[in-house]
């Protein structure tokens, strides 16, 4: 079992370290449910020694992405990968709420080899067993969801049924409102062995909170 917290900020990555995270997704502007970070701040992140998974992701709104964000991106990834990341974030879909195929596979060219998770564009996509395929055959490692509900704790139903369609193809992997009393009930119900949440105090990931989790796991 494996816990991923979402970390806007440094104090949050030491958090998540001290109580036992196994890597953090590195983002900033949690408030706009995430954007891609600094340089320096994924640069000192990596330095306080978790892995780290940078969010790429350029703008707030919606997943739809014009030629030039998908440069921007791509230069993103590459950043990243130069500074030491252990994998990228990612998500890029069609007008017809389909995965836009063309530009995860120019993000995962850039990535060269990094571990790659295909993020929470998937909670917004038409048709979720047919997108699944998709980003299983893109060659994702990890799919961040909620199943497509507000929480994944309400999800549970359809991350059961993506577990059971991935059959071992890819990591499943739920999110959104994860807590110390929802996560063994998460995990137990759906089958996954990797959770991620922020678990977070007065704005910032606590570390008795992560520890919480971890226990629970």
């Amino acid at each position: 079992m494996k816990l991923e917290v979402c970390c806007a900020d440094l104090q949050s990555v030491r958090a998540a370290k001290e109580g036992g995270a196994h890597r953090v997704e590195l983002c900033q502007a949690l408030s706009l449910d995430g954007l891609t970070p600094s340089s320096g701040m994924i640069e000192q992140a990596i330095e306080l020694g978790i892995p780290v998974q940078v969010l790429i992701r350029p703008r707030e709104g919606d997943f739809v992405y014009n030629r030039d964000e998908v440069r921007c991106m791509r230069r993103d990834v590459r950043h990243a990968r130069q500074l030491g990341a252990n994998g990228v974030v990612i998500g890029a879909l069609k007008h017809d709420g389909s995965i836009d195929e063309e530009a995860i596979r120019c993000l995962i060219d850039e990535a060269e080899g990094l571990s790659i998770t295909f993020h929470r564009a998937f909670d917004v996509c038409a048709h979720p067993e047919e997108a699944l395929e998709q980003i299983i055959s893109l060659g994702c490692h990890r799919l961040l969801t909620s199943g497509q509900a507000s929480t994944a704790e309400q999800g549970i139903p359809l991350l059961r049924d993506l577990v059971k369609q991935s059959a071992g193809r890819i990591i499943i992997m739920p999110g959104a409102g994860v807590n110390p009393l929802n996560a063994c009930r998460i995990l137990s119900e759906t089958g996954v062995k990797e959770i991620h949440g922020s678990l977070r105090k007065n704005g910032h990931t606590d570390p008795a909170l992560v520890r919480a989790v971890v226990d629970s796991m």
